[in-house]
């Protein structure tokens, strides 16, 4: 609920905001929409958060502003005066209901304020009422209608008091005798604003000349045509009233939504924060450097010393990384909350019934991982609905719940956090996508597995639709979403039952900025290998190792493990040895071994990304520092499951893959 109330409050402030650059260009026919489209945008957040929260009459009211400003975008090229004032008591009402709702109090009554709305909602252009004069019987619209027949235009003049104006003399009693000079006033009234200040409104018939109004602008004055064909609508008993009266608890705390134990704090700064804490983390690296160097050449009891000094600086400052590192961890939740809305809409657009099950929401990972996931969750959720759920009918046929099911699943695993999008749809059919990757020319084995299947989806351009629609079918975001899970470190994986439903997995590290890692050696090099990643240290003999149609394989666990040798995979000098460490990555059948020449030991690093393509290899992540100056890469291990797997030098010339082998699928 914390996280929702400093939501409101970030979306009530952009609509003020944009509210108050709209006021400036009211009338203005050549509007810039972009505004208009944050309140909009603002407007439909809040409308979501309050139906999960609860809040069904706030629900209502943000519903009602939405189709307020639907009507003024798609049948107007401006927006009045009185269009801003109704949105700005919509927002001064939301925001009390959000107050009173943290505070237990009861909530405002809103009722005036959608009759209000529904009022201006039927003389919105458009509408039957729009084009429609007002009746005869409205003094000021008989007066305006009576100018415009003289010939007279009708202007909109807004003037905001302030101390500093009213030591030059400018006020409202300066002021009024002003506008008398331009025409016939024919109306005047004060507005409150949403900060508590007063600006005076005035409707003014006449023809003003350019030297009549020069400088007005420096004296708070401004002048605007007035484009209505009517005057703005009278404000009833009560429309307004409840939104500048709040009752004293609502006034105490109304000019702040969000929780004052809240914080929001810029990604950026935290960013910043890391990037500090990893420079640290290399200074403590060089300082255990030194000091391993110098204990011999220092007595004993100062040797003690100053180890002592290093083993407490070295704990402090993990507790600080993980503290750190706490506060960058936000619960999934951030993304799956916005799920359902996704699966509502394109089911009732697809004459489908889908119920969303979601679990683990609390499951917390980085939150430049959360950013980064939203976009691939969003089509797998999209594509479950549009590939996988079947039609009420065909469901019910197959001898199916006619309501389908998807299923949003997130945990943690180690270091890594796995989030699963299934469904009990149709299933991946492979003839289908055998089929359209034949017609496509793309290479097709005779028998393919399911991570073959897999590799065609994720194929740019390759979709099993004939005509893309609002979900899915246009054959990028599945190589979208693959390019997105393995830039973040992560891997993709796919299970599918035909008639039964299908499910992706995503598995990605906690957090990218500084991890525990094993430091390995191979052909004279160092690497760093992601702690997480690896499932296994084991030793391996070349006398049990078997090669297999240059393949190298040795016994595991009752069966085989496929190696890879990092010296012969970046072109090394191997090192002729009996005995050597294997790396065991994945598991299961995806088990793959990693041959190094030595174990160096564990250390924690500061992962630093290698953002220039040309200097980017396949199977390399980043690179860190351990202290003495000299760079070590980090090995990828997706990358390197992946070169296992797929058969695929992918920019490697490792002399021992070949294509699989009959004894060995992998």
């Amino acid at each position: 609920m914390d996280d929702f109330y400093a939501e409101c409050d970030d979306h009530l402030v952009a609509i003020r905001r944009a509210l108050l650059k709209l006021e400036q260009i009211a009338g203005n026919s050549a509007l810039d929409g972009r505004d208009l489209e944050v309140v909009f945008r603002s407007f439909h957040s809040l409308k979501g958060i309050f139906g999960m929260a609860g809040l069904q009459k706030a629900e209502a009211l943000a519903h009602r502003a939405e189709d307020y400003l639907r009507a003024l975008t798609d049948n107007s090229g401006s927006v009045t005066a009185v269009a801003l004032d109704a949105l700005t008591a919509v927002t001064r009402s939301l925001e009390q209901m959000v107050v009173a709702h943290r505070e237990n109090h009861p909530c405002p009554d809103h009722s005036q304020i959608l009759k209000h709305l529904d009022a201006l909602l039927q003389r919105a252009p458009g509408s039957q009422d729009a084009s429609a004069e007002k009746a005869p019987d409205d003094p000021l619209a008989a007066e305006i209608a009576a100018a415009r027949h003289a010939g007279q235009q009708i202007w909109v003049c807004r003037f905001a008091p302030s101390p500093e104006l009213d030591q030059r003399g400018i006020n409202l009693n300066t002021v009024r005798p002003r506008l008398q000079k331009l025409g016939q006033i024919l109306q005047s009234t004060p507005k409150v604003q949403a900060e508590g200040s007063v600006h005076f409104e005035f409707l003014v018939a006449g023809s003003p000349a350019a030297d009549q109004v020069e400088g007005w602008a420096a004296d708070g004055i401004s002048l605007l045509p007035f484009d209505g064909k009517t005057a703005p609508p009278q404000e009833p008993p009560g429309i307004l009233s409840q939104a500048r009266a709040p009752d004293q608890a609502t006034r105490r705390s109304s000019a702040f939504v969000a929780p004052s134990h809240m914080v929001r704090v810029d990604l950026s700064r935290l960013d910043e924060l890391m990037r500090i804490m990893g420079e640290m983390v290399m200074h403590r690296a060089r300082l255990e450097e030194v000091v391993g160097r110098i204990s011999d050449h220092v007595p004993s009891s100062e040797e003690r010393a100053l180890q002592d000094v290093n083993l407490a600086f070295t704990k402090e400052l993990r507790h600080l990384r993980e503290a750190l590192m706490r506060v960058r961890l936000v619960p999934i939740s951030e993304v799956f909350d916005r799920m359902p809305f996704v699966v509502r809409d394109l089911a009732q657009e697809g004459g489908k019934k889908i119920r969303l099950v979601i679990k683990g929401q609390d499951t917390e990972i980085d939150k430049y991982l959360v950013e980064r996931l939203k976009d691939p969750l969003l089509h797998l959720v999209r594509n479950a609905v549009s590939h996988g759920i079947e039609s009420p009918n065909v469901r019910t046929a197959r001898g199916k719940p006619a309501e389908g099911t998807i299923e949003l699943r997130a945990s943690t695993s180690g270091e890594a956090a796995v989030i699963e999008v299934a469904d009990d749809g149709a299933g991946v059919d492979s003839e289908a996508v055998l089929k359209r990757a034949r017609d496509a020319g793309l290479p097709v084995a005779e028998q393919p597995g399911v991570d073959a299947l897999l590799d065609l989806l994720c194929t740019a351009g390759f979709s099993t639709k004939d005509h893309a629609d609002r979900a899915a079918g246009r054959g990028m975001g599945m190589a979208a979403v693959r390019a997105a899970i393995f830039e973040l470190g992560g891997e993709l994986e796919m299970t599918s039952r035909p008639g039964q439903g299908n499910s992706f997995t995503l598995r990605l590290p906690l957090t990218l900025a500084i991890a525990d890692a094993l430091i390995i050696s191979a052909g004279g090099q160092r690497f760093a290998m992601p702690q997480a990643a690896v499932q296994e240290i084991t030793i391996g003999q070349t006398s049990s190792v078997r090669r297999v149609e240059r393949n190298e394989l040795m016994s595991y666990r009752s069966g085989v493990l496929p190696l890879i040798r990092l010296a012969t995979l970046f072109g090394l000098p191997e090192a002729k040895q009996p005995e050597f460490p294997v790396l065991v990555l994945g598991t299961g059948p995806r088990a793959v071994g990693i041959v190094a020449d030595r174990l160096v030991g564990q250390r924690e690093i500061v992962v630093r990304s290698i953002n220039d393509p040309l200097l980017k290899v396949p199977a390399i992540s980043g690179a860190t520092e351990l202290g003495d100056g000299r760079a070590v890469l980090i090995l990828d291990s997706a990358a390197l499951l992946r070169t296992a797997h797929d058969g695929k030098q992918r920019g490697f010339a490792p002399a021992n893959r070949s294509e699989p082998s009959k004894e060995n699928p992998l």
